[in-house]
């Protein structure tokens, strides 16, 4: 016969979960909006920001680029900006974006050096051997453009000094509240926009185009990781609200099983103590 007390705390227990389940649900439903909001405010300001930095610069392209960011050379070295979370309980939120990058580095014939952005991505590729240039974590569900400087500083300086000939970066973009994809995007060298340039006319850059671009590059830099980590942060408060979800749903469906089976033992024991009553009446008689 089943364990009356047994089956009683097991649903005392996975009622206990399912609380936990329903408020993280609650919180990351909260959070996701506001980093959504957040994304999807950003996202025309870093695509405009990209056509005119490649418009202005795909007459300068090639190893004679009048500014280093822009300069394309022979691939000694790759660097990878590596966006994961720092927490898990986002279902295959950090193992999806993982495993893209860990392919891409597996399929190239130069070094890869890593900046990992998250806990569980720095975990991830130290338990496999990746080279890590920096890390970063605690960056927080609402960072600013200053709390994400210092990436883009060592992205330029990397560059810039020869450490790395082409820098990548990978991130969860949010497409929509269904659909996330990890995403593997070229940062530097900036590539030209493809097709011919939107206002086919000469422009005359004060004080020079030169340090127009120098003034605005690194801006673009900083811009197009501070949005990547917005993508992420909005796929990843999503994630994590899908998952609980889900696993509060299993609570539910554990819970009426065990209350089922909660009711059977308890017939079970109502029977057999009628029965051992009846036989000590028929006895006694």
């Amino acid at each position: 016969m089943l364990n009356i007390r047994l089956i009683r705390r097991r649903i005392r227990s996975i009622q206990s979960t399912l609380k936990i389940t329903k408020a993280m649900e609650m919180i990351a439903t909260t959070k996701m909006r506001r980093a959504q909001e957040q994304a999807l405010a950003g996202r025309p300001y870093a695509e405009k920001i990209h056509q005119v930095i490649a418009d202005l610069a795909a007459p300068y392209q090639g190893e004679d680029a009048i500014h280093p960011l822009l300069q394309r050379r022979t691939v000694g070295r790759i660097e990878v900006i590596h966006i994961t979370a720092d927490r898990g309980l986002c279902g295959g939120f950090n193992s999806n974006m993982n495993r893209a990058t860990a392919n891409f580095i597996l399929r190239q014939t130069t070094p890869v050096s890593l900046i990992t952005v998250g806990r569980k991505g720095r975990d991830f590729m130290l338990r496999y051997g990746y080279e890590i240039r920096a890390e970063f974590s605690g960056i927080g569900d609402r960072p600013s453009l200053v709390d994400t400087r210092p990436i883009s500083r060592i992205v330029i300086d990397d560059y810039t000094e020869g450490f790395a000939d082409q820098v990548f970066l990978a991130y969860t973009q949010f497409i929509t509240t269904m659909i996330q994809r990890p995403r593997l995007e070229l940062l530097v060298p900036v590539e030209p926009v493809a097709g011919e340039r939107e206002y086919p006319v000469e422009y005359i850059y004060e004080p020079s185009l030169h340090v127009v671009l120098a003034e605005l590059l690194p801006r673009y830099v900083e811009m197009q990781v501070y949005h990547a980590i917005l993508e992420s942060i909005a796929s990843e408060q999503l994630a994590r609200m899908v998952a609980m979800r889900n696993a509060s749903d299993n609570a539910e469906e554990l819970i009426q099983e065990f209350t089922l089976m909660y009711n059977k033992a308890r017939q079970e024991m109502i029977t057999k103590e009628l029965l051992d009553i009846s036989g000590g009446v028929e006895a006694l008689a």
